[in-house]
């Protein structure tokens, strides 16, 4: 068991006394932001001495784990840049995977039927929040990562907003216990918090979020059988959920939970992990609730790790990509496979989608078909659930697994027929490039960027939503087909730099009457997004992560303070 290095027990939190204009030394080597503009009684719930106690030490216990498996990550990129080798199954792990004795630990028993997830779903967001809340569907991904932008009063409203609703202080949303169950998504190893910081380092962006959730709501969660439950983002080996592993053991011991109270589902969203997914569930075995399959972070990997080399030439994703395409149809069959065969659950990716208003329009049919036709094909490959942003989607969806499924999941459906090889999960669809989907790729990339620039996670776009998956794919596309000089299947003209830019200008007036920009500053930063973008897909080496690298940048963190109100004071407070 990890021991306790404060003696301070975890109870009885008192609040901080805080002034908003300066930045607050709370404890010896920590430091601490004033609370965003309107969220004093957020900030002072949330940030007492004791929780900051427990997250100083939760830090400083990790934090060198935390910089070796990101060395680690830097490591195996260059490791397969060099030597050009590809992933594969181990050998060192082998052992795991030939050991068919292992199961992971049965998951309670809210999480045995979660045929419908709400996804996308930023906390900081009440309306949504409680409209998901009062929904039918049997969870949230309560998301701080893919569709949340992190500012600091993102993040500070999000996990305030989940305290409330953990703790039934929302007169308007049902208990705990009857309400959809939350599964709690931090953000991934790549993101950091930028207004606290434990000596002298900013703390891990994950360490953070989870930290807060898990101090104020992990006993509560527990004790009315509904959590604490988590959903891992972009892990990529079996090491990081080893990590995790110790993680939730060591929360567990300091908060008194049993061990293995935490459960937590990864996502695959990187083409290395694919190739360790039995090794990643048995890191996590006592606390695995499944794994995820999803399309776009996944398809983005591959021009992450191999977008240098011309074999991986990913073609335009809105013609040619999509999860009947072989590479990947066999990951999410191996994904079913590996997580029936040890007694995990399996769930896709989310329904994007939006449904017309009117529904008795042919456009209403026509989405709902699609849909349905594309979830279908992930019932039939043997998933247990998945998830839908559109509220709308959750009863037609429900529907479905009820006309062709039985029971609360497919644990059963053992796909002992597949035999997934690497070469299956590997190979890039044939297919080349469109005009549309060039321009499209850039629409989307400059709509995040806008987006976040806004304090805003995700965006709706030509009939669904857009997020952080989707901006990473469609930047990826255009920086990938620049280095290749790919060709338009229109008129076989090459996509150069010069080409881009002068797409990306065009697009930018259309964009102009879809924000329906009223104003100098709305004007001003689409043309910062703009550029922004452009910088991006020009780029010699490709940036691992969009958000890292937007997190990071002095233009989006000088947006945040524009984005604040002077305080009375005249200081300018920073929000990320």
């Amino acid at each position: 068991m990890f021991k306790q290095r404060f003696g301070v027990p975890c109870q009885s939190p008192q609040p901080l006394r805080t002034n908003r204009a300066t930045k607050m030394s709370v404890l010896s080597g920590v430091e601490l932001e004033p609370p965003p503009k309107g969220l004093m009684e957020a900030y002072q719930t949330l940030f007492t001495t004791k929780s900051i106690l427990f997250l100083t030490e939760l830090t400083t216990t990790f934090q060198g784990e935390v910089d070796r498996i990101l060395k680690l990550r830097i490591s195996r990129k260059v490791s397969l840049d060099l030597t050009g080798d590809l992933p594969g199954f181990s050998d060192e792990t082998a052992h795991v995977r030939n050991d068919a004795t292992w199961k992971v630990l049965p998951v309670p028993e809210r999480l045995r039927k979660r045929h419908v997830d709400i996804g996308d779903l930023a906390p900081c967001d009440t309306e949504r929040f409680m409209q998901g809340l009062r929904s039918s569907a049997q969870g949230i991904q309560v998301d701080f990562d893919d569709g949340n932008c992190p500012t600091y009063h993102n993040q500070i409203k999000g996990i305030y907003n989940v305290f409330k609703v953990v703790h039934n202080q929302f007169h308007d949303a049902p208990p705990i216990s009857q309400a959809p169950v939350l599964m709690l998504r931090p953000r991934a190893w790549n993101m950091v918090e930028h207004n606290m910081m434990v000596n002298g380092r900013q703390v891990p962006g994950p360490l953070f979020d989870f930290g807060l959730l898990m101090f104020h709501c992990g006993m509560q969660l527990f004790e009315n059988n509904s959590g604490p439950f988590f959903y891992l983002s972009k892990i990529e080996n079996h090491l990081e959920a080893r990590l995790w592993n110790n993680i939730f053991l060591w929360t567990e011991d300091k908060l008194g939970l049993p061990v293995g109270s935490v459960k937590a589902t990864v996502l695959i969203e990187s083409v290395l992990a694919t190739f360790e997914m039995e090794e990643i569930l048995y890191e996590l075995r006592d606390h695995s609730a499944g794994l995820n399959c999803g399309i776009w972070d996944y398809s983005a990997s591959f021009v992450n790790k191999f977008g240098h080399r011309p074999a991986f030439l990913l073609p335009d994703r809105s013609k040619y990509v999509n999860m009947e395409k072989q590479f990947l149809k066999s990951y999410m069959d191996l994904l079913v496979q590996t997580c029936h065969r040890r007694g995990a659950l399996a769930t896709g990716g989310m329904a994007a989608l939006l449904l017309p208003r009117d529904k008795n329009s042919a456009l209403y049919s026509k989405v709902l078909a699609t849909v349905t036709r594309l979830k279908l094909l992930e019932v039939s490959a043997g998933v247990d659930g998945f998830m839908v942003y559109d509220l709308d989607l959750i009863e037609p969806m429900q529907q479905l697994f009820q006309q062709h499924t039985q029971g609360d999941n497919q644990l059963n459906e053992l796909r002992d027929d597949l035999s997934v090889t690497p070469t299956q999960l590997l190979t890039m669809p044939a297919g080349g490039v469109t005009l549309y989907g060039l321009k499209y790729n850039i629409a989307v990339g400059i709509l995040f960027i806008e987006a976040w620039l806004r304090g805003k996670g995700h965006f709706f776009y030509k009939g669904q939503v857009e997020d952080s998956a989707t901006a990473e794919i469609s930047r990826s596309q255009v920086w990938q087909w620049i280095r290749h000089h790919a060709r338009l299947e229109d008129d076989d003209s090459e996509v150069t730099s010069g080409l881009v830019k002068s797409l990306t200008q065009e697009v930018r007036e259309e964009l102009r009457e879809v924000l329906q920009c009223s104003t100098v500053r709305d004007v001003q930063r689409l043309l910062t997004a703009t550029s922004m973008f452009l910088e991006v897909v020009q780029k010699s080496e490709f940036p691992e992560f969009l958000t890292t690298y937007l997190s990071q940048d002095h233009t989006f963190l000088a947006s945040q303070v524009e984005n604040e109100e002077v305080d009375a004071g005249g200081v300018p407070r920073h929000k990320l």
